[in-house]
Formats: C-alpha cells, sequence, structure tokens
C-alpha cells in the first residue's frame, strides 16, 4: 500500500468535532491555534446553510474558538460556488435562510419565483406549505433542482428536526425529480474547500464525527480521514459500514501534534 504524503492542509466538522451541544470539545482550542500558528491552510466545515461564516464565526468566538470567517465553509458556499462554476449569473427560487441567501447573492445570482433557472432547497426552521408548493410547481414547469445537503435530520434540544434531505424527498415524491445535493458526502464539497485554500487531496486530512458523511466525503476525495468519536459514530458503529476511516481516535486533542 502507498504511504500517504505528510499532511499540509486540515479540514475539520464543526458539530461533534470542535464543538458538542454548543459546548466546545476539549482540545479543539488547541488545535485552533496550533493551526493558526503554523500557518497550516486549513477550513471547518459544515453542511448547515442556515448561516452565513460570520454568523458561525460569531457562534464560535462565543465559546472560546478563534476561527477566522475566511477559514469556514458551508454547504451554502459550496452551493453558490457550484452555480457560479455551472451556470453564472443565473437565477433561482430559494428555501433557505440568510446563509444560503447571502452566498448566492455574492456569486451574483438573481432570487425569484419568476421562471427561475433553479429551484435551490436548505435548511430553515420555516418551512412553509406556500413555498413548497411554489417549488413544486416550478420544478414541474421545468427548474432544476438543488438542494445544499442531504441530511434527513438535525438536532435541536427537544429532539431530531426534519432536515434539508427529508424536505427533499416530500419535493422528490411530488415532481419525479431528484435534487443534485452539493454537500457532503458528496466529494465536490471537499473539492471546492481544497481549491479554495490552494490545497491538494494527497497532502489534506478530513476530520469527523460521522462516517456516512465526513468520512466518506474524504474518502472520495482521495484525502486522509480521521474519525473522532466525540459526536454520532461509536466504535461499534465502524462494522456497518464497508469503507474505514484512516484512523480513528478518541477526539481532535489527540491530533494537535500531527498539525
Amino acid at each position: 500500500m502507498t504511504e500517504r504524503k505528510p499532511i499540509e492542509s486540515w479540514l475539520t466538522d464543526m458539530d461533534g468535532v470542535l464543538m458538542h451541544e454548543g459546548v466546545p470539545v476539549p482540545g479543539a482550542d488547541a488545535f485552533i491555534k496550533k493551526l493558526r500558528e503554523t500557518g497550516r491552510p486549513f477550513l471547518v466545515l459544515t453542511n448547515n446553510s442556515i448561516y452565513t461564516a460570520r454568523d458561525l464565526h460569531a457562534r464560535l468566538n462565543r465559546i472560546g474558538l478563534d476561527v477566522p470567517v475566511e477559514n469556514i465553509w458551508t454547504s451554502a458556499l459550496a452551493t453558490a460556488a457550484f452555480l457560479d462554476n455551472q451556470h453564472p449569473g443565473g437565477t433561482a427560487y430559494v428555501i433557505g435562510e440568510a446563509g444560503l441567501t447571502t452566498a448566492l447573492h455574492d456569486a451574483g445570482y438573481v432570487l425569484t419565483d419568476s421562471d427561475p433557472d433553479f429551484v435551490i432547497l436548505g435548511e430553515t426552521r420555516t418551512y412553509s406549505f406556500e413555498a413548497l408548493t411554489k417549488a413544486i410547481r416550478l420544478i414541474n414547469d421545468g427548474a432544476r433542482f438543488i438542494a445544499t445537503n442531504p441530511d434527513n435530520t438535525g438536532p435541536s434540544p427537544e429532539g431530531a428536526l426534519p432536515a434539508t434531505g427529508s424536505v427533499a424527498a416530500l419535493i422528490t415524491k411530488a415532481t419525479g425529480k431528484e435534487p443534485y445535493f452539493v454537500g457532503k458526502p458528496n466529494p465536490l464539497m471537499m473539492r471546492s474547500a481544497l481549491n479554495t485554500i490552494g490545497a491538494h487531496s494527497e497532502t489534506s486530512a478530513m476530520i469527523g464525527d460521522r462516517m456516512d458523511t465526513d468520512v466518506l466525503a474524504g474518502l472520495e476525495a482521495g484525502m486522509t480521514t480521521f474519525l473522532v468519536l466525540t459526536g454520532l459514530t461509536t466504535k461499534a458503529d465502524l462494522d456497518r459500514y464497508p469503507y474505514r476511516p484512516t484512523k480513528v481516535v478518541d477526539s481532535i486533542a489527540d491530533l494537535v501534534d500531527l498539525v
């Protein structure tokens, strides 16, 4: 088996890796500090499209994690970058929050419900029957269907919430059209992140707490992958999957010395 090259750049998931239920994971601050001190290129990734990078910077800063705005990469930013590359200056009907609409505006997109090129579905806490009906009719009329990520549920203090993947399934059932999902585990999100920091997959690592998104996306993008056990996946879950991370560690604290 070919030996991998030394890691020069890092991508890391946010929830379950750097923080858990709003509290920083022990070692997360040391990891971020080491990245910044060494000047290693890095990005913090999230499939959540609700928040802008500036919003997330503020949220992380409040719990003691100093991650610059330019080091945050969301599925909303990846979606905007994808559309800017595929169909520059297009139009879209959007179901989502400021993270998604701001990213699309910054990419030069016009948001409209009149004959848009795309219907783009993202995360929101206020999915409405009216908006979903509009999306279904626009897709039936020829708009192409894009979704920021395939996550079926999201966390909340009260329990699971329906997320983009679940709502996309509803629209698919009504239209017969499957969306193109941009976020993890699509390796496109990894590659767009690597391009953003000028990194190469052979010398980059992905840290995540989920086998089915973080590890799979990193693996398919050709990166070294680290699974941390501070989030959703446990050691007992590993045998459920036909693939493996490069290494399993207890937490991000175990990776500080690798930076």
